[in-house]
């Protein structure tokens, strides 16, 4: 979530002739991944929670392709950029960490 309120608060800084592209888009992919995460958690098995994580993970790299985007674009500097990417490579590690716990913690199950 604290990566949705940096996005968001970049985005403010990105020109208005790209509100309802790009910082739609971008606003759109900060909000999915704690979203997903968290719908997911709510769900009652966890297969259906890796899925979730996975749509998660996926809005991560999106977003991720945003960001470099905006920063190719010269809409947003590096020194803005980079540290929320790198955040996002942390958070999309961990998520696919957890994912991998999950998927062995169901497989034992099944045995």
């Amino acid at each position: 979530m604290d990566i949705a309120v940096e996005v968001y608060q970049v985005s403010s800084l990105l020109p208005n002739d790209e509100k309802f592209n790009l910082i739609h888009q971008i606003k759109k992919c900060a909000v999915s991944i704690p979203s997903n995460i968290a719908e997911g958690s709510g769900r009652n098995h966890n297969k259906e929670f890796i899925q979730f994580l996975g749509i998660a993970n996926g809005s991560t790299f999106e977003l991720i392709t945003q960001l470099i985007l905006a920063k190719r674009l010269k809409l947003a500097s590096e020194e803005i950029v980079q540290p929320i990417i790198n955040q996002l490579v942390e958070v999309s590690n961990m998520n696919f960490a957890f994912q991998k716990t999950l998927n062995t913690t169901n497989n034992k199950d099944k045995d």
